[in-house]
């Protein structure tokens, strides 16, 4: 069973009975030159790491866990947003697309909206 890496801190006797602070260092990096994960620090607001810890205990999973999948669903969602963009970026730098302006754009969206209010 890993330690506490709190001082004068004896370890809890089940991982699930660990306190928050002891999942401080989460793998989330992966080193180059070896093909092991690293420990990385997160720090959270108090408010995030209590809503974590409640989460952890009412699905009974570790915070680690929770915090690994949180990431790796917002790491492939910003993935896609990034693949979208460079996506749009093409189709307007070939001139397939042509760029709207600002104004332009709010004047339609303003013009839709009343439309539909009067519907």
């Amino acid at each position: 069973m890993p330690k506490c890496c709190c001082p004068r801190r004896r370890p809890p006797l089940r991982q699930r009975d660990r306190p928050l602070h002891c999942y401080s260092r989460i793998a989330l990096t992966v080193q180059r030159a070896a093909p092991k994960l690293t420990d990385m620090v997160v720090h959270l607001k108090p408010e995030t790491e209590s809503r974590l810890q409640e989460l952890a205990a009412t699905t009974g999973r570790a915070p680690d866990e929770l915090v690994e999948d949180a990431m790796a669903g917002y790491l492939m969602e910003l993935a896609q947003l990034r693949s979208t963009l460079d996506g749009r970026y093409d189709e307007i730098k070939s001139g397939r697309v042509k760029p709207l302006d600002g104004e332009e754009a709010f004047n339609r969206i303003r013009s839709k909206s009343e439309d539909r209010r009067r519907s």
